[in-house]
């Protein structure tokens, strides 16, 4: 579908790329922001990607909507070629996959037909993409995962999952960036920060990254903690 520029409430715009999850619209949102963002008018508050779309919201008291709407129009016929914005980093994020530290392993594997080990093969071969933070601060939602990793979200999501699991939904990954309840299957944990806010950026990983997943033993926990994030 052609990208649609609409009202959305009295202070903010939202361009719509499609309806569905996809990485060349994904990156079609992160470039229409990084264009929106050079010659921003003082009208213009914030810039919030989502998975194919991006919200615009305004300073209620300066805008004339009708203008920012022609204004952002404008942008989005002259977008900028995903390419040719900045590249995303690689991430690499070490993970203790099963038992104490991914209570749903067993329970995947066995849905899924295959076994423990090949479930954690198949996740750490995987490159996916940040397509978006959002939920907590700092919480990224990576895709896409193969289909033989697809499923829908538990039935009954928990009251507590602890900060740093690592956990799957439909084809997706989720990091919790913090303890918070959640519904997604918990495959392993990560001493990595995913947020932090005396940190800067405080989010340690952004949208368009990159990120490939690595097995570590439980022992090497606190190595890995105490280790500086990798650029």
């Amino acid at each position: 579908m052609e990208p649609r520029v609409r009202a959305f409430g009295e202070a903010a715009l939202l361009v719509e790329f499609g309806d569905k999850a996809d990485l060349e619209l994904n990156a079609r949102v992160h470039a229409l922001a990084r264009a929106l963002e050079v010659d921003r008018p003082p009208t213009l508050r914030s810039l919030v990607p989502g998975y194919v779309s991006l919200l615009v919201e305004l300073d209620p008291l300066q805008v004339d909507l009708a203008a920012m709407q022609d204004w952002v129009r404008q942008r989005v016929n002259n977008e900028l070629a995903p390419s040719s914005g900045p590249v995303g980093r690689t991430r690499t994020i070490p993970t203790v996959y099963g038992g104490e530290w991914g209570p749903d392993l067993e329970e995947v594997a066995e849905r899924l037909g295959l076994s423990p080990s090949e479930v954690v093969a198949q996740h750490t071969g995987a490159e996916l993409t940040v397509y978006m933070l959002g939920f907590s601060p700092g919480f990224p939602y990576l895709g896409d995962l193969p289909d033989s990793l697809a499923l829908p979200r538990r039935t009954t999501p928990r009251e507590r999952v602890p900060i740093g699991s690592v956990a799957i939904a439909e084809r997706q990954t989720g990091i919790y960036s913090r303890e918070m309840p959640g519904g997604w299957h918990v495959l392993g944990r990560t001493p990595v920060a995913l947020f932090d806010e005396h940190r800067d950026p405080p989010s340690y990983l952004a949208p368009g990254d990159r990120v490939r997943f690595v097995a570590i033993a439980a022992g090497d926990w606190e190595r890995y903690a105490s280790a500086p994030p990798n650029d």
